[in-house]
């Protein structure tokens, strides 16, 4: 049996998104994702190379790559401005104090705690369901023409929807958000390619990769709310005001 290393890459790095909080982690995943997935797509011959001076990439290739290349921007510039603190300058000595005393707080609590087991517990199981799920599916309801892309949605919708449930943070809603879309992504380019479907055009592709980046694009804007707010992205300071 020969080895999809293109379907592996999309469930590993779907794998990472689900199982890890940290975004320097899960945004490289996410675009290697996406990579994964173009790739993917053009191995199963969904649509028939057409971009000549790239090497006979088609476009749902090229596609894919902008887009991917697009969130993981947004996403990251989100991450980088909201990690921030802004303002110092107009503390006082007093001020300044307390915030060097919480931070030195919060760095020991880090560090007497360095790694939590019980907080991966939950997304390696859902992670585990979710393998079982997406490996038994495409036997039980196949929707798409082959059993690799199948698998390929249904995993990446599962996975989606399980980053969702155990986020802890707005930027991991978002990441989940965007499984779920690359899952009906995939699936609406699988079945739309085949013989007696009407074929993928451009317009359907570019209007499938506005939708990505806009869910980007409400994901920062809802993170920059939480944060004015709240001054932080973590959910749970949401039940303690």
């Amino acid at each position: 049996m020969q080895i999809n290393w293109f379907l592996i890459g999309i469930g590993v790095t779907a794998t990472v998104v689900l199982l890890f909080r940290d975004w320097r982690l899960t945004f490289p995943a996410l675009l290697l994702n996406y990579i994964s997935l173009a790739f993917f797509l053009a191995e199963q011959q969904f649509v028939a190379p057409d971009l000549i001076l790239l090497g006979q990439m088609s476009t749902l290739v090229l596609v894919k790559l902008i887009t991917g290349v697009a969130v993981t921007l947004i996403l990251t510039l989100t991450a980088l401005t909201f990690s921030r603190e802004y303002g110092l300058e107009n503390l006082d000595e007093f001020g300044l104090s307390e915030l060097r005393r919480a931070a030195r707080t919060a760095q020991r609590q880090r560090a007497s705690q360095p790694f939590q087991l019980g907080d991966y517990v939950v997304p390696f199981w859902a992670g585990v369901l979710a393998l079982f799920a997406s490996t038994a599916l495409p036997w039980i309801y196949a929707i798409a023409p082959t059993p690799a892309a199948d698998f390929a949605w249904y995993w990446l919708l599962l996975t989606g929807v399980l980053t969702i449930a155990t986020a802890s943070d707005m930027l991991k809603i978002g990441l989940g958000l965007l499984l779920c879309a690359s899952g009906v992504d995939t699936l609406y380019t699988a079945v739309v390619s085949t013989p007696n479907a009407s074929g993928l055009n451009v317009i359907p592709l570019a209007l499938l990769s506005h939708v990505h980046i806009l869910l980007a694009l409400a994901i920062a804007y809802l993170s920059g709310l939480l944060y004015g707010r709240l001054k932080t992205l973590e959910l749970n300071e949401l039940y303690k005001r």
